[in-house]
């Protein structure tokens, strides 16, 4: 084998890496501005039993269990960028490479990594303007929190619960991943470019159905 193939073949087998790295910083700095942000009052006194006859919670408990709160959504920031999005490229990766031995288009599965990695970079492009937008807020609400960044239809006025969970697929990062990962997925299978592109927004809407409108909808939301 030639020295110069296989050094070249590793280097186009790797891809996926610098894309990652990418998503999986822009991520951290969008969790951890949140959390640096983000007032926990709201949330924790909202927390608090209300019942006639409940304990009484002191002052120094609530203070305790903001910073409590604030702590986790830091470690939480941090842990979804560095841990959940690689798992999440892994896993997509995985999902094409199942797709593409459904429609016999075989690929390497360091370029279905990199078809992954390439497509989620308009989510490391919304956590970077969420970071920076986070980043000059004096403080932030949950509900100013979904809306520092608009970018889909669900911020729509008058909706119902249902509609609203509909639209949040509507999303304008959301789509542009779809796009690139059928452009993505076209090229690595061989795999015609409208089928790719058809094949990604099913996926999306399956993702959409079950995290945006199923799952919600089973916890009461």
């Amino acid at each position: 084998m030639d020295p110069l193939e296989g050094t070249r073949s590793a280097v186009e087998g790797r891809r996926w890496l610098w894309p990652l790295l990418i998503l999986a910083l822009c991520v951290t700095a969008s969790g951890v501005a949140y959390a640096l942000r983000w007032d926990a009052t709201a949330s924790v006194v909202g927390a608090l039993p209300k019942d006639v006859g409940a304990p009484t919670v002191s002052e120094s408990d609530i203070a305790e269990q903001i910073q409590t709160a604030s702590r986790k959504a830091l470690v939480g920031g941090i842990a979804k960028g560095l841990l959940v999005m690689p798992l999440a490229v892994l896993l997509l990766a995985c999902i094409l490479w199942v797709c593409a031995w459904l429609f016999s288009r075989p690929a390497s599965f360091g370029q279905l990594m990199a078809a992954a990695a390439v497509a989620l970079l308009p989510i490391a492009l919304y956590h970077l303007i969420y970071a920076v937008c986070a980043s000059f807020q004096y403080s932030l609400t949950d509900l100013r929190a979904a809306r520092l960044v608009p970018s889909n239809l669900s911020l729509l006025s008058g909706l119902t619960p249902k509609m609203e969970r509909v639209l949040r697929g509507v999303d304008f990062f959301n789509l542009w991943s779809v796009g690139l990962l059928g452009v993505g997925f076209s090229t690595a299978t061989g795999m015609r470019l409208g089928r790719s592109l058809l094949l990604a927004l099913v996926l999306y809407a399956m993702y959409a159905g079950i995290f945006f409108i199923g799952l919600p909808a089973g916890g009461g939301q």
